[in-house]
C-alpha cells in the first residue's frame, strides 16, 4: 500500500479537512501500535516478537513465525519444498586463461552464455568482480576499522596493513563484447559490473557475453584472501591457489532479484549453476589441480602418472601419483615451454584451480553409489609427513559420512590442496593450510586442525556448492549446516575427537556474553563471526537432533531438506519449513529462540515443596502433631528461661484445669472419630484406596533466567540410591516463559535434583542446576614474590656469565688486563 502523501490531498471544506485529520491521526496510531508489537532486530529487519503488556511475561516465544516468513506460492510452497513454478537461472562458461609465473598475473577471456529461465525480462546483467576488493579505494579497504596498535602489533600484521595499501589489485577489463564481437556498454560499481544489453533478454532466451580481463595475484600469506600466491624462498617457487578469478554472473532469484551486494571480504557469494569448459595455460613443469575432469591427460600427464592414477582407482589406501622425490626434483626445473590443461565441469556454480612445480600428488578411489570418486591431494614437501597420512583419507571419510546424512556426492573428483589459504572451498576442490614444523614433527592441534579443515572444506561441496544457498546474505546456511555435519564426521573419525564446535557446552561462553546479533543477520553485519555463523547454528542443530527431535526424526527431515534443494536455491524459511514438515513437529519456538534472538539458556531450580495426603483421621493427625512438636528444638529464649522463677509456681491458686495433667490439647474427642467414620462410609473403595496412599507430591519451581525456552531435563535422585531422568518438553513454558512449576508424584523420597546432567542444552550456569544447591568450587593459585635485580646487579651478573663462558686463554687475558693485584 502506498503511504498517504499530503501533496495529493486537494483543498476541502472544513468538515472534510477534519475528517482527513482524524483519518491521519488514526493511521498514525495504527502504525505506532504495529511498530511497537513487531519490534526490530539487530539486523534492521522485523523481529518476530509479540508484545503483551497485560501478562507478566510480555512475549510469547511460541507465537508462529508464518507472518514473518515469505508467503508460500507457486515457486516455494508451504511445506518448504520447491513449488510447481520454481525456476532458477543458468550460466555456462568457456574460459581461456594464462598463469604468468614471472609477473604473478592472470590473463584470460571468459565467454558466458546466460540463460534467462525466469518469468522476467532483463534489460541488463550484473557481473561479480570480486578481485576489485583489493583495488585501492575499494569499499572493502575503506571500511576496514582501525586495528589495535597499542601496546604492540606483530610484524605480520604490520606487513599486511602496509601491503594492502600498496598492492595494485583489481580487474583490468580490456573489453566486454557480445557474440558478434561488438562492444557492450558496461559500468563498474565496486565489486560489481552492470552490462547493458542492446535488447532486453526475454524469458526463455539466452545471450552471450565475452570479457577480456587480467589482474595481479595477491600474496595470500601477507594479505588475507580466499585465493592467491605463496612464495618459497629456498627454491624460488610459488604455489598458486586461484579462486574468484574470473568475472562471474551474479545470481538472480525469485526472492531477491539480483544479488549485487558489494563484496567486502566476509559475506561470500551465491552463483548460478552451469557447465564449464576451462583451458589453463601454465609453465610446462607446473602441475595443475582443478575443479572438473581433466580432458587432455595425454598432453599434460606422463605415462607413469596415468598408470598410477589407474592403480589408485581400486587401491585400499592413497597412492602417490607424483612422489615426494619427483616433486623435489621438479622444483628446480625451469623452461620457457607452457602446457594447457583442459577441464570440464558440469552443473557447478563456480570453478577454482591450483598450480605449482612443488606439488606432490596422491589419490584414492572412493566408491560412492554407482561411481568411483577420485579423492586427491596436492601439497609440497613442506607439508610432509602430515598430508600424505591424513588429507586424502579425510576427503574419503567426508564423502562417506556427508553422503549418509544428505545425498551421494555427484561429482567425479574431490581435491584438497595445501597452500597459503588456511581453509576455502570451491566445487570439487578446496584449499587447506596446516603444515608440520620444519623438522617434520607436528602438534596434536595441527594434526586435528588438518583433518577438521579438510572435512569442513570438502563438506562445503554439499552446502553450499550443491544446496545452493546465498552465502552473501545468510552465512549460517552453509557454514552452520556444514559445521554441524563436520561435527558428526569428526565423531565418526575416532573416539574422543577434539571437536571445536558442536558440543553444547562449548558454546556457553559465547551465549552468555554480550556483543551479539542473531544468527539471522546479514553476513557483513555479523558480530563474533565464528561463534555466530559456525558455532551457534551447529550447536542448535546438534541440540535439535539429540534433544528435541531425536536422531531418527531429525536425520529423516535433514535428508529431505538436502534432497529437496539439491542443485536448487533454498532460503532460511525453506529450511525451517522443511524441517517441520518432514519431522511433524512445530519448531517455531526453536527457530525463534536460537536463530532470531540472542537470549541464552539458563534454567534454574528455584525451590521444591513436599505435599502428602492428609486422610483426615483425627487420631493420626493428633499423633503426627505430637511427634512434630516433640522433635522441635527449643528456642534460644526457652533454653535461657529454664531456671526462670514464674509467678504461677509461688501462687498455686492461679492454676486451673488447663494447667492440670488432665488437659491435653491434642486429645481426640469421640465425636471427631464418629465424624471421620461417617466421611469414610461415604467413600467408594477406590476413593478409600486413594486416601490411604502414602505418595509424595513434590512441586518443583523452575525459573528461566536466560530467556531462551528449552526442554527441562531433570535427573531425580531418591533416598534408595536410585535415580530417574524426566524430560518436560519446551512447551511447558507456553503460558509463562519466565517461571513454571512441575508436580512430581512418587512413592520414593527425593533427596537430590539436577538439571541437564548430560550438558545437552547449552545451559550457561551449572551452579543453579542443583537442589540442594551444589557448591561449585573456583580455584586460585599461590605465588611467591620475587625481588628483581636492579640494573647494577644485572650488569655484574652478565659480566660473571661472560667470564664463566670464556676459554682458559681468554680468562688468562682477562686476568692480565685486570692487573697484577687482581690477577693473583
Amino acid at each position: 500500500m502506498r503511504p498517504p502523501t499530503l501533496s495529493l490531498i486537494e483543498p476541502r471544506p472544513a468538515a472534510s479537512r477534519n475528517q482527513a485529520s482524524i483519518f491521519i491521526a488514526l493511521l498514525a496510531i495504527v502504525l505506532v501500535v504495529a511498530t511497537d508489537h513487531v519490534g526490530v532486530n539487530h539486523a534492521g529487519a522485523q523481529s518476530p516478537e509479540s508484545a503483551n503488556r497485560k501478562h507478566s511475561d510480555p512475549y510469547d516465544p511460541f507465537a508462529q513465525l508464518d507472518p514473518w516468513w515469505p508467503t508460500p506460492g507457486a515457486t516455494r510452497i508451504a511445506s518448504g519444498a520447491p513449488g510447481p513454478a520454481y525456476w532458477q537461472q543458468r550460466a555456462d562458461y568457456e574460459i581461456d586463461v594464462t598463469l604468468d609465473d614471472d609477473q604473478q598475473q592472470l590473463k584470460g577471456v571468459v565467454k558466458i552464455r546466460y540463460h534467462n529461465q525466469s518469468p522476467h525480462t532483463l534489460p541488463y546483467l550484473w557481473i561479480q568482480l570480486d578481485q576489485n576488493r583489493f583495488r585501492q579505494g575499494s569499499d572493502a579497504l575503506e571500511t576496514v576499522t582501525a586495528p589495535s596498535l597499542s601496546p604492540k602489533i606483530s610484524f605480520g600484521a604490520m606487513k599486511s596493513i602496509l601491503a594492502s595499501r600498496r598492492f595494485d589489485g583489481g580487474y583490468r577489463i580490456r573489453s566486454v563484447t557480445d557474440a558478434a564481437g561488438d562492444p557492450l556498454p558496461h559500468t563498474d560499481i565496486g565489486t560489481m559490473m552492470r552490462i547493458d544489453l542492446p535488447t532486453a533478454l526475454a524469458p526463455g532466451e539466452k545471450t552471450d557475453v565475452a570479457i577480456d580481463y587480467s589482474y595481479n595475484i595477491v600474496d595470500a600469506k601477507v594479505i588475507r584472501a580466499r585465493g592467491g600466491k605463496e612464495f618459497f624462498e629456498d627454491d624460488k617457487n610459488y604455489i598458486y591457489e586461484i579462486a574468484q578469478w574470473f568475472p562471474r554472473v551474479a545470481a538472480y532469484t525469485d526472492f531477491g532479484a539480483w544479488q549485487h551486494k558489494s563484496f567486502l571480504g566476509r559475506g561470500e557469494f551465491t552463483l548460478e549453476l552451469g557447465n564449464y569448459r576451462v583451458r589453463i595455460t601454465a609453465p610446462a613443469e607446473m602441475v595443475v589441480a582443478s575443479t572438473g575432469t581433466l580432458e587432455n591427460p595425454d598432453e599434460v600427464l606422463t605415462d607413469r602418472w596415468k598408470q598410477r592414477l589407474t592403480e589408485a582407482e581400486s587401491a585400499e589406501k592413497p597412492v602417490f601419483i607424483i612422489t615426494p622425490e619427483e616433486a623435489e626434483t621438479n622444483e628446480s626445473v625451469r623452461t620457457q615451454r607452457t602446457k594447457t590443461w583442459e577441464f570440464d565441469a558440469n552443473n557447478v556454480r563456480d570453478f577454482a584451480f591450483a598450480a605449482s612445480r612443488k606439488f606432490i600428488w596422491d589419490a584414492l578411489g572412493v566408491r560412492v553409489g554407482s561411481q568411483t570418486v577420485m579423492a586427491m591431494s596436492y601439497y609440497p614437501n613442506e607439508a610432509e609427513p602430515l598430508w600424505s597420512k591424513y588429507s586424502t583419507e579425510s576427503i574419503a571419510h567426508t564423502l562417506e559420512v556427508y553422503g549418509r546424512y544428505s545425498f551421494e556426492y555427484p561429482y567425479p573428483v574431490a581435491i584438497s590442496v595445501n597452500g597459503p589459504v588456511y581453509g576455502m572451498e570451491y566445487p570439487m576442490i578446496c584449499f587447506n593450510g596446516p603444515r608440520p614444523e620444519d623438522d617434520g614433527t607436528y602438534s596434536k592441534e595441527t594434526k586435528y586442525g588438518l583433518i577438521s579443515v579438510v572435512i569442513h572444506e570438502v563438506g562445503h561441496n554439499f552446502f553450499p556448492m550443491i544446496v545452493n544457498s546465498d552465502e552473501r546474505q545468510w552465512t549460517w546456511m552453509d557454514e552452520g549446516l556444514n559445521t554441524f555435519l563436520q561435527y558428526l564426521a569428526e565423531q565418526e573419525w575416532e573416539e574422543d575427537y577434539p571437536s571445536r564446535r558442536g558440543d553444547p557446552e562449548k558454546i556457553t561462553g559465547y551465549m552468555r556474553g554480550n556483543n551479539q546479533r542473531p544468527i539471522m543477520t546479514g553476513s557483513e553485519e555479523i558480530l563474533q563471526f565464528g561463534n555466530n555463523a559456525y558455532g551457534k547454528p551447529a550447536t542448535a542443530l546438534n541440540i535439535l537432533r539429540e534433544t528435541i527431535l531425536g536422531r531418527e526424526s531429525f536425520d529423516f527431515a535433514f535428508r529431505e531438506y538436502s534432497r529437496r534443494w539439491k542443485f536448487k536455491r533454498p532460503t532460511p524459511s525453506d529450511f525451517f519449513r522443511t524441517m517441520e514438515d518432514a519431522s511433524g513437529v512445530d519448531l517455531d519456538w526453536f527457530w525463534r529462540g536460537w536463530f532470531y534472538g540472542t537470549d541464552h539458556v539458563d534454567i534454574a531450580i528455584d525451590g521444591i515443596q513436599l505435599y502428602k495426603i492428609d486422610a483426615g483421621d483425627p487420631d493420626e493427625q493428633a499423633e503426627r502433631t505430637r511427634q512434630e512438636r516433640d522433635r522441635e528444638e527449643a528456642t534460644i529464649t526457652e533454653d535461657r528461661n529454664q531456671d526462670l522463677r514464674r509467678r504461677i509456681d509461688w501462687q498455686p491458686g492461679l492454676k486451673d484445669f488447663y494447667n492440670s495433667p488432665q488437659y491435653d490439647e491434642l486429645k481426640v474427642e469421640e465425636e471427631d472419630r464418629k465424624s471421620f467414620q461417617k466421611f469414610l462410609d461415604g467413600l467408594s473403595s477406590e476413593e478409600r484406596a486413594i486416601l490411604r496412599r502414602t505418595t509424595n507430591f513434590y512441586i518443583v519451581d523452575f525459573r528461566n533466567v536466560g530467556g531462551l525456552v528449552m526442554p527441562i531435563l531433570l535427573r531425580v535422585h531418591y533416598a534408595d540410591n536410585t535415580s530417574e531422568m524426566m524430560t518436560f518438553p519446551a512447551q511447558i513454558w507456553r503460558r509463562n516463559s519466565k517461571r513454571i512449576s512441575k508436580l512430581i508424584v512418587t512413592d520414593k523420597e527425593i533427596v537430590r535434583l539436577e538439571l541437564d546432567p548430560k550438558r545437552q542444552t547449552a545451559d550457561v550456569d551449572e551452579g543453579n542446576n542443583h537442589w540442594p544447591e551444589k557448591m561449585v568450587p573456583s580455584r586460585f593459585k599461590l605465588f611467591k614474590d620475587e625481588k628483581k635485580k636492579n640494573p647494577m646487579q644485572k650488569a655484574a651478573a652478565d659480566q660473571q656469565d661472560a667470564t664463566d663462558q670464556a676459554s682458559p686463554e681468554e680468562k688468562t687475558d682477562q686476568q692480565t688486563e685486570q692487573g697484577p693485584e687482581k690477577g693473583k
